[in-house]
Parts: structure tokens; sequence; C-alpha cells
């Protein structure tokens, strides 16, 4: 290790672009690399070196952070990237990827003598934008020092649920909390759908709920962004289908049938049929209408 500890983030999209700026103001040394290069660019600014590749981005560096789209992304990127990586590197993987591609990661780091961390994390644009994440961490615990100055920048809470990365212990929490945080979503969007469709004032129907036991902070700033038609993304619909079928899928898997999220993962699809896909999650408020 040197004394100032360096950290390559591979994907700066919404998230690992936050990730990323925190990580320079904490004083690492970051380098960056995203497929789209013009959107890692603004990160020099921020004191980031941007890098050509992956190759290029990871090499000599202590910690590896990857927050791309999804698991096949995760392991072309990684795969790209692996011969560059020194010995001992810490890969603190935070993608969501869902269970089935989990051990192909572990098994690249293995084979690249690198340490790995299944670390999703909890949280979407401000949030990571502010260094309030919550990080969902298994890993080995001996990197937990070296990993310290890096959870400590990007996030407000890390839960350590395992010493062993391979097991997706966290990719399996991360997946139960965001059927949560899409049922929430979608609830919403439908509620307010259907208030438009029975000419029911949308703010009628927050008021009656306000304070008591069916009121939520997800519903108010979801509602606010359909009421604002504001659907700057902080979780987008593209990203959300992504984990919703990642969810469906491991239900499946386990014998557990998901009936609300096959039915959103329905809607979240047609969202993004309909265009909205780069937009926030929300948007799936057109879902209910053709």
């Amino acid at each position: 290790m040197t004394d100032q500890l360096s950290v390559a983030v591979l994907g700066t999209g919404i998230m690992g672009a936050a990730m990323a700026r925190n990580l320079c103001r904490a004083g690492l040394d970051v380098r960056v690399w995203n497929r789209t290069h013009d959107r890692a660019e603004p990160l020099a600014a921020d004191g980031a070196r941007v890098a050509a590749t992956p190759a290029e981005a990871v090499t000599g560096a202590d910690v590896v952070l990857t927050m791309l789209h999804d698991g096949p992304a995760v392991l072309e990127t990684m795969t790209a990237a692996a011969p560059a990586l020194r010995p001992g590197a810490v890969w603190l993987q935070s993608t969501t990827v869902g269970v089935e591609a989990l051990p192909a990661l572990a098994e690249l780091a293995r084979t690249h003598e690198s340490l790995f961390v299944d670390s999703p994390v909890l949280g979407t644009r401000g949030p990571a934008e502010e260094g309030r994440l919550t990080v969902l961490a298994a890993g080995p615990a001996e990197v937990r020092d070296t990993l310290g100055p890096v959870l400590d920048a990007v996030g407000q809470r890390t839960v350590w649920i395992s010493d062993d990365g391979s097991s997706a212990a966290a990719t399996r929490l991360k997946l139960v909390c965001n059927s949560w945080v899409l049922t929430l979503n979608q609830g919403t969007a439908e509620a307010l759908a259907l208030a438009a469709g029975l000419g029911v004032d949308p703010r009628g129907f927050l008021d009656a709920v306000s304070g008591g036991p069916l009121d939520c902070g997800y519903l108010r700033v979801k509602s606010a962004a359909i009421l604002d038609a504001d659907y700057t993304p902080s979780f987008s619909v593209s990203s959300a289908a992504k984990d919703a079928r990642l969810i469906v899928e491991a239900g499946t898997a386990a014998g557990v049938r998901l009936d609300v999220a096959a039915a959103g993962a329905e809607r979240l699809r047609r969202a993004e049929e309909q265009g909205h896909g780069a937009e926030d999650m929300a948007a799936t408020y057109f879902a209910s209408f053709d």
C-alpha cells in the first residue's frame, strides 16, 4: 500500500460519478473509467484521473470499485481490467448484479488474486452525492481496515453481513431491500394514476394519508416528481427494470412466487418501451395509460 490509497472507479453514471467525487474530496488518489468517455471527463475537475481503458484505470490501484449497469457489464469490464490488477487488490463490487451473476465475478477475482467484496449500496442520487449511502458488504475481514477510507467517503453506514464475498449474502439482502423500494414506487405511481383516471385531486389523497401509518417519505418524493412532471433520474426506469427482473428471477429460483414484483417488472418494461427508460422510475406512472 502507498501512503495515499489509490481507488479505481469503473462506471461513472449517476451513482459511480457521485461516489468518485466523494472519494476525491476525501483526498484519495482516484482514477475513473466509463464506457462512454465523455461521462467520465467532468470528474477531472474534481481531481480524478480519467483512464482510457479499464486496465489503465486499475493499474496499481489498491481498491477497484465497480458501479456499472448489470452483471454482464461488470464481467466484461473486469475481464478486460483483470490482467492489470495487482495481487492483493480489493475489488469492491457495488453494482446490483443478482444472485446468478455473482459466482463468476468472485471466481474472476480469485483467479487474479484480488480480494472480492460483494458490496451493493442502498440509496439513489441524493444520498450518493452527499456520501450518505448504506453499504451492504460481504467479504474477508482483513480488508476492512483498507476499505475504511473508501467506505467512509461514500457512505454513512456499512453493514457487514458475511466474511465470504462469494456467498452473495449482500446481494441477496440488496434484492430484498429493492423489492420494497420498487413496491413503494409502483404503488405511488398507480395511486396517482388512479386518482387522475377517477378525477380525484391527487393532493387530496396525499392530504388524507398525511401523518398516518399510510404515509411515508418515498410516497412524498415520488408523488412530487409525478405532480411536478420532474423525472430527472435519481434511479432510472431502465435500472429499476433490470433490478425488478433480478428480483423475480431470484424469487423463482428460491421457489418464492412474487406476484407484485412480477407485475411491477412488467410496468417498468412497459414504461421503458414507451420511451421513459432514462427518466426517474416515478415515470412508471405513464405505464398506467396507453
